[in-house]
C-alpha cells in the first residue's frame, strides 16, 4: 500500500475552482472519481489526516499512487464529467448500483423485418422497444394474453427458419397466437402494422383498441354473426384484463418515476415504480454496496445519474416528474442535466403529502423487503457462510473454528427497564431455540458496562454449574448410572421436540466467540466477567456501530475488516439480531410497567374483575375508600374477594384493627 504523503500535491498547486478529480493506482488504473465545488478543500481532506478517515476512504487513498484533476466552469459541467468518467473507467471505489435482474422487460424487436415479441433482460439493444419492467410471473401472463389479440411473431430465429423451410407453422400458428408470417399467412407490412398496434397498446393506448373492438362486436351482433362477436368479446376481455392489471394510483395525466431506498451501514436497496398515465407500468430494483462515505442525498444523486444517464431518454423513459425520498445533492444542476437528456423540463422533488407520498411509502416498503431478501439469501448460502466464518477466524487470529457464536446487547431508556438479549449462531445460522432474555436490576443497571458484566456473569455461571453437574453425573458407575443417563437423554429429547423453553442444561455448551454490541468499555467488561469466573477458552470481541470497528479486550486499536468482508456482514447480522431481540423485550417490559395498576397486587383479582371494579366505582381511589359491602355490589366480587381488597388497601398500624375479619371459606364476617 502506498503512503498518501508520497503523492500528495502541494496545497498551492490545487485550484479552488469546481472540478473533477481522479485517483489512480500504481498500474495507472482509475480507482475513484469524484467532483467538488472546491478542488483544494476536497483533496486536502484526503491528505490532512489519513488516519482519521473512514475505513473505506482510508483504503482508497492507500491503494492510490497518484491524483489528478480537471477544472470546469460550473457544477453542472462537473456533474456531467463525473458521470462520463465513472461510466468510462468503472472505478472500484465508486458506488455502483447493480440491477438485481429480478424484473424483465417485454420487448419488441422493431428493427427486424418480422418484429418479434419476447421477454428480455440485461442491457438494452438498439432497434428494440422495451415495456416494463414487470415481475417475472406477470410478464409471461401479459404476453400470453395479448398474443391472442395481437398475434405477433414470438418464436426464435431458428424456429422461424425451420418453419419457413418446411412450409408449416409452429404450434402457436395453429392455435392462432401467431399470424405465421413464416409461411406467408400475413404480409410483412401487415405483420409490422400488427406489431405497431401491440406497441401502441402497451404504450398506454388501450382504450382506443378496446373501443374499436367493441364497435366491431356490435356490428357482428347486428349482422347476427355471433361466433365472430364471441371471439371479439373474448379479445376485449383479454385486453381489459391486461389494462386493469395495473391499478390507477395517481391522476390519469401523471407520468412519474417514484424512487425509494432502504439502507444500513454497508448496503442500500433501491426500488422504483414507473407510473405512466396514472398507472404503475413497471417496477425495478437495485442493491448497492456502500464503498464510499455517501449520505442519502449523495446516493440519490448517483442513482439518478446512472439510471437516466445509462438509459437516456429513448422511447420516453425519462418522465416529466421524478419523485425521490430526499432531495439529491446539487438539485439544481441535476435537474438541468436531466432536462437536457429529456429535451423538456423535468421536475425532481420530494412528495410531502397526498397520493404521491402514500405511493412513496409503498415503494419504500418494497425496498425494505428487497434488502431483507438480499441479506437472507446471502446468509443462507453455505459457501458464503463458510467464507464468512473463515474470514472472521483469520481476521481475529483465533485458533479454533467458530462453530458457535453468542452475541449480547443491552437495551434501556435512560436507565429504566434495563434488559439484555443473547442470540446464538451455529454454523453461521441463527439458532432461535437458544436465544435468552435477561432483566437487569439493582447496581448492575447503573450503566451499560455494569449491565454487560452482570449478564455475562449470569450466563457463564449457569455454564459452570451445568458443567459441574455433568462431571458429577459421569462419575456415577454401574447399571443405575447408565439407566439414569438414558432417562435424562430421553427427557432432553422430549423437551427439544416441544415449544417449551429449553432447560438450563442448554448452557452447558459454551460458544467459541462472544460478541458484544459496543466498543472498548463493553468488551473489557465482558472479558472481566469471564476472567472472574476463571473461563479462558471463550474469546470476546465487540462491534462498535459508529465505524463498524471490531474491538478486542485490552487493545488500544480496533481491527478494521474490509467493508465488503463476509465476516463483517456476519458480525453485523448477529449484532442487529441481538439488538432487535433486546428491543422487543424492552418494549414488552416497558409496556407492562406503564400499565401497572394499584389493583394488580390483590390476590384473586384478575383482569376482568379489575375492569368490573373500575367500571362500578369509576376510579382506584373510590375502590380504596369502599367498604366490604359496597365492593360486594360490583359484578363478580364476592364477600371474600371484597374483604381481600379491603385488607390490601388497609393502612398499617392501629387503624388496621378496625377492618373486620372474614371467614374465607364461608364469606361470613367474624364479629370481634
Amino acid at each position: 500500500m502506498a503512503n498518501p504523503a508520497s503523492y500528495r500535491p502541494r496545497t498551492g498547486e490545487i485550484p479552488t475552482n469546481p472540478g473533477v478529480y481522479r485517483f489512480r493506482d500504481q498500474h495507472g488504473r482509475v480507482i475513484y472519481v469524484g467532483k467538488a465545488k472546491s478542488l483544494r478543500s476536497r483533496l486536502n481532506s484526503y491528505f490532512a489526516n489519513p488516519a482519521g478517515l473512514l475505513p473505506k476512504t482510508y483504503a482508497m487513498v492507500h491503494a492510490a499512487s497518484s491524483v489528478e484533476w480537471t477544472v470546469v466552469n460550473s457544477e453542472l459541467e462537473s456533474l456531467q464529467l463525473e458521470y462520463t468518467w465513472i461510466k468510462e473507467f468503472k472505478p472500484r471505489f465508486n458506488v455502483v448500483f447493480r440491477d438485481d435482474k429480478t424484473y424483465p422487460y417485454l420487448a419488441v424487436t422493431v428493427g427486424e423485418k418480422y418484429p418479434r415479441v419476447q421477454v428480455m433482460r440485461g442491457d438494452k439493444k438498439k432497434g428494440t422497444r422495451y415495456f416494463g419492467p414487470y415481475t417475472a410471473g406477470a410478464i409471461r401472463e401479459t404476453m400470453d394474453t395479448l398474443l391472442r389479440v395481437f398475434p405477433v411473431r414470438s418464436c426464435s430465429a431458428g424456429v422461424f427458419k425451420r418453419a419457413e423451410a418446411s412450409g408449416r407453422p409452429c404450434l402457436l400458428g395453429y392455435i392462432d397466437k401467431c399470424s405465421a408470417p413464416c409461411v406467408g399467412r400475413i404480409s410483412p407490412e401487415d405483420h409490422r402494422a400488427l406489431a405497431d398496434d401491440f406497441c401502441a397498446f402497451m404504450g398506454g393506448e388501450a382504450k382506443r383498441f378496446i373501443s374499436r373492438l367493441e364497435k366491431q362486436m356490435a356490428e357482428a351482433v347486428a349482422e347476427l354473426d355471433y361466433e365472430r362477436a364471441a371471439r371479439l368479446r373474448d379479445d376485449i376481455t383479454a385486453m381489459r384484463k391486461v389494462f386493469e392489471r395495473n391499478a390507477v394510483v395517481l391522476a390519469e395525466d401523471t407520468d412519474a418515476d417514484v424512487f425509494a431506498l432502504h439502507e444500513d451501514e454497508l448496503e442500500a436497496a433501491v426500488q422504483v415504480f414507473h407510473v405512466r398515465g396514472g398507472r404503475i407500468r413497471g417496477q425495478r430494483g437495485w442493491v448497492v454496496e456502500k464503498v464510499e462515505d455517501f449520505t442519502t442525498p449523495d446516493l440519490v444523486e448517483h442513482l439518478l445519474q446512472q439510471v437516466y444517464g445509462e438509459d437516456g431518454d429513448s422511447h420516453g423513459r425519462l418522465p416529466r416528474e421524478v419523485l425521490v425520498p430526499v432531495a439529491p445533492s446539487n438539485l439544481a444542476e441535476l435537474t438541468q442535466w436531466l432536462s437536457g437528456i429529456r429535451g423538456a423540463k423535468v421536475d425532481v422533488r420530494v412528495p410531502q403529502r397526498g397520493d404521491k407520498a402514500a405511493l412513496m411509502s409503498t415503494v419504500r416498503e418494497n425496498a425494505e423487503h428487497a434488502l431483507k431478501l438480499h441479506k437472507t439469501r446471502r446468509a443462507g448460502d453455505l459457501t458464503v457462510r463458510s467464507q464468512a466464518l473463515q474470514e472472521l477466524q483469520d481476521a481475529l487470529d483465533l485458533p479454533v473454528p467458530l462453530l458457535r457464536i453468542e452475541c449480547f446487547d443491552v437495551s434501556h431508556v435512560q436507565g429504566t427497564n434495563v434488559v439484555a438479549s443473547m442470540v446464538v449462531v451455529e454454523d453461521g445460522l441463527p439458532k432461535k431455540s437458544d436465544y435468552r432474555k435477561f432483566s437487569v436490576t439493582g447496581p448492575a443497571a447503573a450503566d451499560d458496562t455494569a449491565a454487560m458484566h452482570d449478564v455475562l456473569t449470569r450466563r457463564f455461571r449457569h455454564y459452570l454449574q451445568d458443567k459441574s453437574a455433568q462431571v458429577d453425573e459421569t462419575a456415577l458407575t454401574g447399571e443405575a448410572a447408565g439407566q439414569e443417563q438414558q432417562h435424562d437423554q430421553d427427557q432432553e429429547s422430549n423437551l427439544l421436540d416441544t415449544t417449551t423453553p429449553a432447560p438450563r442444561a442448554k448452557f452447558a455448551y459454551p460458544p467459541n466467540l462472544v460478541v458484544v454490541d459496543g466498543g472498548k468499555p463493553q468488551v473489557n467488561a465482558a472479558a472481566r466477567a469471564l476472567a472472574d469466573l476463571g473461563i479462558d477458552d471463550v474469546y470476546v470481541v465487540g462491534l462498535a456501530k459508529r465505524l463498524e470497528e471490531v474491538w478486542l479486550p485490552d487493545s488500544d486499536f480496533p481491527v478494521i475488516l474490509p467493508r465488503t468482508s463476509q465476516g463483517l456482514y456476519l458480525l453485523q447480522r448477529i449484532r442487529d439480531e441481538a439488538h432487535r431481540f433486546a428491543i422487543s423485550f424492552h418494549r414488552q417490559k416497558r409496556g407492562k410497567a406503564m400499565t401497572v395498576s394499584a389493583l394488580d397486587g390483590v390476590p384473586g383479582l384478575g383482569a376482568s374483575k379489575r375492569k368490573a371494579l373500575l367500571a362500578h366505582f369509576g376510579s382506584v381511589k373510590s375502590v380504596k375508600a369502599a367498604s366490604v359491602q359496597e365492593l360486594s355490589e360490583a359484578k363478580g366480587i364476592g364477600p371474600a374477594l371484597a374483604s381481600a381488597i379491603v385488607h390490601h388497601f388497609a393502612p398499617e398500624g392501629p387503624e388496621a384493627a378496625a377492618v373486620p375479619a372474614i371467614n374465607m371459606t364461608t364469606g361470613e364476617i367474624i364479629e370481634t
